[in-house]
């Protein structure tokens, strides 16, 4: 089954009861039982809802896994993941990642024992290099937010592998439609289905994904003794979203491929990063192991002042200035003071995220009045 006929079929059956083509919302916590344990595979809505599951097996197929075990946000995905190991593990995370995900990992489970180091992941042989006794997991994210830098995941999952580490990836940027890490042998996929999977800005989610039915087990436990279980209208609204990811991805990486190209051209505009073009440093691997280069682009104004990014930013009339990425919309954001607050700014600037980098979410616009709405924001 092709992609475009995965988002809208998998895990999709009619409603038996009332022939409905679309999953109802069970708004239900609890189910009636015949008989002390004698029930029909539902027991308590923590546990399991049946349009959450409709929702884990459609997910399963997108990524090519066994099972998906779906959670309140992509940090409480990413919390189920960290739960699997124990005091005086290590994390190796790349070195460019979601604020959010580092706040976690230093902030929460540092005061737990967990170790976190943060890495160039850049060049696979580094991570051989960087691999310690206590390492555990490695944690990639790629393309990187906000720097859009491209890690090789079937080279670095390979040394993994080898060295009997478990590999997880955070596959939000890319989306299912544009790379799928279970197959480039990844041990297992999280997403914040708030973005794209999602795709309307109306919903928090997150999910795991992975590809060996033990490990599901484990995570399917941690997900019903944590609890942090997403309510059947949110799974609701992501089935809903996925029906039209192809459509949306497809269109926004379109849109973004002109934006990017209108920033390089730009005269007030110094840098873009942007793994489509060939000149970027990661450019071959994306090309190798993404069906197309994403929708997300950031820039640095040559006037890389504070106040000149801020000036542009809230100069914008279609790119709206928020947080968060991957919906039908435009969006313009400040990493240092947004997504990436958490982080200290040594840190930040070590991978090049300046105090002026501009984040743009490209959506699915008419993207001639894109350009023109950030032209006349530069000035």
């Amino acid at each position: 089954m092709k992609f475009a006929t995965k988002a809208i079929h998998a895990g999709i059956e009619p409603d038996p009861g009332t022939g409905a083509v679309m999953t109802p919302i069970f708004q239900t916590s609890t189910y009636a039982q015949s008989a002390p344990g004698v029930h029909h595979g539902y027991e308590y809505a923590r546990t399991q809802n049946p349009t959450r599951s409709a929702l884990e097996k459609n997910l399963a197929a997108l990524e090519n896994g066994v099972e998906a075990i779906c959670f309140s946000s992509g940090l409480a995905a990413q919390d189920a993941v960290i739960k699997l190991f124990k005091s005086g593990d290590e994390v190796l995370a790349v070195n460019d990642l979601y604020g959010g995900s580092y706040r976690q990992m230093v902030r929460v489970w540092g005061q737990w024992g967990l170790k976190s180091r943060f890495v160039d992941m850049y060049n696979a042989d580094n991570v051989e290099k960087e691999i310690g006794p206590d390492t555990k997991l490695i944690w990639i994210e790629t393309p990187t937010n906000p720097m859009l830098n491209i890690v090789d995941i079937q080279a670095v999952c390979a040394i993994a592998r080898k060295r009997g580490i478990m590999t997880c990836v955070d596959n939000t940027f890319a989306s299912p439609y544009l790379q799928n890490p279970l197959d480039l042998g990844a041990d297992i996929v999280l997403h914040s289905a708030t973005k794209y999977i999602g795709g309307h800005s109306d919903v928090v989610h997150g999910c795991l994904i992975v590809k060996d039915a033990e490990l599901a087990q484990r995570l399917h436990f941690i997900q019903n003794a944590c609890g942090a279980v997403p309510g059947p209208q949110d799974c609701f609204l992501i089935l809903r979203g996925i029906k039209t990811l192809h459509l949306r991805v497809q269109r926004a990486c379109e849109n973004a491929a002109e934006v990017a190209q209108f920033l390089a051209n730009h005269p007030k505009v110094a840098k873009v990063y942007w793994p489509g073009f060939e000149t970027h440093p990661g450019h071959q691997i994306a090309k190798k192991q993404m069906r197309m280069f994403g929708a997300m682009v950031s820039f640095d104004l040559k006037d890389n002042s504070i106040e000149n990014a801020t000036r542009v930013m809230s100069k914008t009339e279609l790119f709206t200035l928020a947080e968060s990425l991957g919906g039908v919309e435009s969006l313009i954001g400040h990493p240092a003071s947004m997504t990436h607050a958490s982080i200290p700014r040594e840190e930040r600037l070590k991978v090049g995220l300046t105090d002026s980098l501009i984040r743009l979410s490209i959506g699915v616009e008419d993207v001639e009045d894109l350009i023109a709405d950030l032209n006349q924001a530069i000035g």
